[in-house]
């Protein structure tokens, strides 16, 4: 069975960045202490496409713009049915456990407040996450993107079967 590749270029996109997150890590040497940061950064263009990278450098607006392109490398489509996801969605990445569920209209974001900048770069409107995870940044913005990557529309579902769309919701 062939994988499907979601991959996007960045030509002609405008895209949006969000930092989530700034760790300052000391490494302790003869000399003395050396501070660099590592920037954790996510793009979208609020109709799907969204991508995450790490950037790392001893000042923070170096970290943060190797981040952002490292993001920009990485975007993926992801299919949004009205403003939420298609279906229900769990994934694991290291000590990260998260869910995610969709949402009726009227209901908001409600997600922790690392993961709603991947909603907002996202545009998703209407979404529930419940998250059990250490509080290692990264490792959740991994898990949640792998949630996102298995994410189907009943499109695509429908191409891969090689069937109607109608008989996709038969069963």
């Amino acid at each position: 069975m062939a994988k499907i590749s979601n991959k996007v270029k960045t030509s002609d996109l405008e895209l949006k960045d969000r930092l989530v997150a700034i760790n300052r890590v000391t490494k302790v040497t003869k000399g003395g202490r050396t501070f660099s940061f590592s920037a954790i950064v996510v793009v979208g263009n609020e109709e799907g496409i969204v991508g995450w990278g790490l950037g790392k450098a001893s000042e923070v607006t170096t970290a943060i713009s190797k981040g952002v392109d490292a993001a920009k490398k990485n975007l993926v489509k992801i299919p949004i049915l009205h403003g939420t996801i298609p279906h229900q969605q769990t994934a694991k990445f290291g000590g990260a456990n998260v869910l995610l569920k969709p949402a009726t209209s009227g209901t908001g974001v409600k997600a922790g407040v690392l993961c709603v900048q991947c909603w907002k770069v996202l545009g998703y409107t209407i979404f529930l996450q419940n998250r059990k995870a250490l509080q290692i940044r990264i490792t959740l913005v991994k898990a949640t993107m792998a949630a996102l990557l298995e994410l189907r529309d009943a499109y695509t579902v429908a191409q891969h079967r090689g069937v109607s769309l109608e008989k996709v919701f038969k069963g």
